[in-house]
């Protein structure tokens, strides 16, 4: 259990520590990365809430390499499977001091390595750390997400670089605040938020929320909220949410087309298919359609070179595998090095077709060199937004297709994507709206201008 003093000192955070004035600004970043990028460096501790494509990975090398040469330490940057390659390539092309490390040993100024592989790396010897794509470290198991959290609570320097897709999720919100060493995630809910299941209780109403949608802002605090966030994070959907020209990051169209297919069995009791309800059902309905569906995402496939199969099921990534020819899959029970070197395989050009799950594949990795896929309907917009943005991204030349597969059964659970995908586009929009505001403080101020005194104050 440990005493009351040692569960005070995993609670401590390292505070008060300020950041530097950048060092190294290098011209290969376009001009509203170089802005994020001096922000961050500036902030010590802070958060990039950067879309997918607007160069996150050079913007964090930069950071890395500002923190080593400011303390002659090295800094550790943490990816998701798959991408350490793509960081150290990076890293390469941009003259960052960048190189993988697999066994804890500290090859570079910026040493790269994956989540995974974390406890093989001692905390101390690091001047700051790089979490690239954070949110996903809430789809972590307890134990590594702990992990995680904890060799962070001390570090002097601090980065998260994520495109968080929902940032009305306000669980990552607050893991993100207290990751870097600001509000806890309980401080942050009771300083801004209200508890919507106690009040309709207190009421005597029935109405029980979800553990997602339980919490709305107490009033008038919304906009305090943003502000809040502004006070750690800077975010951006586009150079231009931040005032700079969109120019080449303005991307080519995307087509989402859904396809119903028809069970070839109805439900036992029923005469013909009709919308899912509740979990139960839908998992019953993926079980009892997964063939039909994988087959007609192989259809759609066929043509595609190259081309993505997301999948949500173990059954479901096997039959894809089988059904479309030349396809290679990545699964979930794979060795964590045959992971890495298929997804590298297939962002090289060398695998025609890639079968994988979003919650291996769907964070960090570049697939510009594809632009069609097929996805299964499910619940998690973050999870299908992220698997699009692989291929629908900066350096992307062709219109992107997206083909959704999904059955009649599962119509509720694609109206509550279509659902999410607004309520994250109106909170985005909220949070970049509160930032400018923040930014627009100086350029507004009238200093050394004469000030008029109204007559009864003279």
């Amino acid at each position: 259990m440990g005493t009351y003093a040692e569960f005070l000192e995993r609670k401590a955070q390292l505070d008060g520590i300020a950041g530097f004035e950048p060092l190294w600004m290098p011209d290969f970043l376009f001009p509203f990365q170089q802005a994020m990028t001096a922000w961050a460096i500036r902030q010590g501790r802070g958060a990039l809430f950067a879309d997918c494509g607007l160069g996150k990975g050079p913007m964090a090398l930069v950071w890395a390499q500002n923190v080593y040469k400011r303390t002659g330490k090295p800094v550790l940057l943490l990816t998701r499977l798959g991408v350490t390659e793509q960081m150290e390539t990076e890293g390469a092309k941009f003259g960052v001091d960048a190189e993988i490390s697999r066994d804890g040993k500290i090859p570079a100024g910026v040493t790269v390595t994956n989540y995974e592989r974390l406890e093989r790396f001692d905390r101390d010897k690091f001047a700051g750390v790089v979490c690239d794509e954070s949110s996903a470290i809430k789809s972590f198991d307890g134990v590594r997400r702990a992990m995680v959290t904890d060799f962070l609570r001390k570090m002097r320097y601090r980065l998260l670089a994520t495109a968080t897709a929902a940032p009305n999720d306000f669980t990552e919100v607050g893991t993100s605040s207290e990751a870097l060493g600001y509000l806890g995630y309980t401080d942050m809910l009771g300083r801004f938020f209200t508890n919507k299941e106690k009040t309709v209780k207190a009421m005597g109403g029935k109405w029980r929320a979800s553990a997602g949608e339980q919490w709305r802002f107490k009033g008038h605090a919304e906009d305090q909220f943003w502000r809040w966030m502004a006070s750690w994070a800077r975010a951006a959907r586009k150079p231009s949410d931040l005032g700079f020209e969109d120019g080449a990051f303005i991307l080519p169209p995307l087509e989402t087309r859904t396809h119903v297919v028809e069970a070839r069995t109805v439900k036992e009791g029923t005469l013909f298919d009709v919308p899912a309800v509740g979990l139960q059902e839908e998992r019953e309905e993926t079980r009892r359609t997964l063939t039909e569906r994988c087959e007609k995402a192989a259809e759609l496939l066929s043509d595609a070179d190259p081309g993505i199969a997301w999948c949500h099921l173990n059954d479901e990534g096997d039959l894809l595998a089988r059904l479309i020819p030349g396809a290679v899959q990545v699964a979930g029970s794979d060795p964590v090095e045959a992971k890495e070197e298929r997804l590298a395989a297939f962002g090289r050009g060398e695998i025609r077709a890639l079968v994988t799950k979003p919650r291996i594949a769907s964070w960090g990795l570049n697939f510009q060199g594809c632009h069609r896929m097929t996805y299964f309907t499910d619940h998690s917009f973050e999870a299908r937004y992220q698997a699009v943005r692989r291929c629908w991204r900066f350096g992307q030349q062709h219109p992107v297709t997206v083909d959704v597969v999904t059955t009649t059964g599962g119509k509720r659970a694609l109206a509550s994507l279509e659902r999410k995908a607004t309520q994250a586009d109106a909170m985005f929009s909220a949070l970049v709206r509160h930032m400018n505001d923040a930014l627009a403080v100086d350029r507004s101020a009238t200093y050394g201008k004469d000030t008029e005194v109204p007559s009864w104050a003279r």
